[in-house]
């Protein structure tokens, strides 16, 4: 049931109500009237409209906007004819007007069904009509007429917080149902198709020959699966070798979040404006490379995000060669308050201890130019921590601020 179910059902107890205390005062004041005939006249039309539209307030769907201008035309039209009916001195005395604080109903309607602004312009309504029939402001009118317009505005605005919790609740309640739905189905998958599809891996590597490439496949499809289940589906980019790029599992979008701003093509990347450096990483994902994401794309300046991506492909450049096509590679990437880091790490032989320097001092820049470089350009570091058989890890860190001064740079030089 809808939060404002019980404020409709609330409404039509009190038209009922309401009209029952005006054929009360009706009857009472009968013999003061000037012209009685016509104040019974007026309550028999009132009476009817209200028994006709019972059904017309008991929800937001019945509740039209031609239903409530008429109701409010009612209201109007019993305090306008109010000094036609009775004499000028009850009148200034403050003698309720014909509908009395039935009209009220009528100012709820609007603000139940449209908000604060819809109470507050049919409050103005009646607050302009009620002093037309008085003829100039009093001080018991003002003070009613007040409390008129605040209760309407304050009701609109308890109406509008109420549906935006309905709806966010309805939202949470969607995702808690698809959640456990995806867990299931990740359950019954894991069960029976992910187990077959690692032993179908593991026994292809161990006869090899043909089977070890059958073998290659379902692990490259074990992975797409478990991202599948885990994430719902997920388009990634194609790696070299044809194979779906595939990511370790991240938090769920949200469909409020903003667009990614998406990534200019070409090397060198000249646009320096905002880049998700997530979508450049992604293809670099395989069978024998796990990406590791934030769930929350992480930005920097398209030209600084493209260096820096050249950087972590040119590290697994360096395991394909230096740990072999069977080393497996792991790419982890942090979006810390003042950097961005990726960390690159295989499982091959290692690096023994003074390797890279040898390397530098016999002409081989690959590491001082290719990674070292690019991350001194940028502002950052990249450091290599390795053990001989412990394998490689390899960290590149770029200061946001060094980010921006990057972009400032070539923005400057253009």
């Amino acid at each position: 049931m809808s939060v404002e179910q019980p404020l409709w059902q609330a409404l039509t107890a009190y038209r009922v109500l309401t009209l029952l205390y005006a054929l009360g005062l009706c009857v009472y004041s009968f013999d003061d009237y000037d012209h009685p005939i016509g104040a019974v006249v007026y309550m028999a039309v009132l009476t009817l409209w209200t028994a006709l539209t019972f059904r017309m307030v008991a929800s937001a769907e019945r509740c039209t906007r031609r239903f409530l201008v008429g109701d409010l035309g009612i209201a109007v039209t019993g305090i306008l004819l109010t000094p036609l009916v009775d004499s000028h001195d009850r009148i200034a005395e403050g003698t309720p007007t014909l509908p009395s604080i039935w009209t009220m109903g009528a100012v709820l309607g609007f603000a139940i069904k449209g908000g604060w602004r819809w109470g507050a312009s049919a409050s103005t309504v009646v607050c302009a009509a009620n002093v037309i029939e008085r003829g100039g402001f009093a001080q018991d009118t003002v003070h009613m007429l007040s409390l008129v317009w605040v209760a309407s505005v304050g009701i609109g605005y308890v109406v509008e917080v109420a549906r935006a919790s309905e709806r966010t609740l309805a939202r949470a309640l969607r995702i808690e149902a698809a959640t456990r739905e995806r867990e299931r189905l990740a359950r019954d998958i894991h069960d029976s198709v992910l187990q077959v599809l690692a032993m179908v891996q593991r026994r292809g590597a161990a006869i090899g020959g043909e089977a070890a490439e059958l073998g290659r496949m379902a692990g490259e499809q074990e992975i797409a699966l478990r991202t599948l289940v885990s994430t719902g589906l997920v388009t990634r980019p194609r790696t070299g070798d044809g194979t779906e790029a595939v990511a370790d599992p991240g938090a769920l979008p949200d469909a409020d979040d903003p667009p990614v701003p998406p990534c200019p093509p070409g090397p060198g990347r000249s646009d320096d404006g905002p880049c998700d450096l997530r979508a450049l990483l992604a293809p670099h994902a395989g069978s024998r490379v796990t990406f590791s994401e934030p769930g929350a794309p992480v930005l920097l300046p398209a030209g600084v995000a493209g260096e820096l991506a050249a950087a972590v492909g040119a590290s697994l450049d360096n395991v394909r060669v230096h740990a072999g096509e069977d080393a497996h590679a792991w790419i982890l990437l942090e979006d810390e308050p003042d950097a961005v880091m990726v960390t690159v790490r295989d499982d091959g032989p290692g690096i023994p201890e003074g390797r890279l320097a040898d390397a530098e001092a016999e002409g081989r820049l690959g590491v001082a130019l290719s990674i070292r470089g690019r991350l001194r350009d940028l502002g950052g570091t990249a450091e290599w921590i390795s053990a001989p058989g412990q394998g490689t890890e390899v960290e590149l860190t770029v200061p946001k601020a060094s980010a921006k001064k990057a972009k400032q740079k070539g923005e400057a030089a253009r």
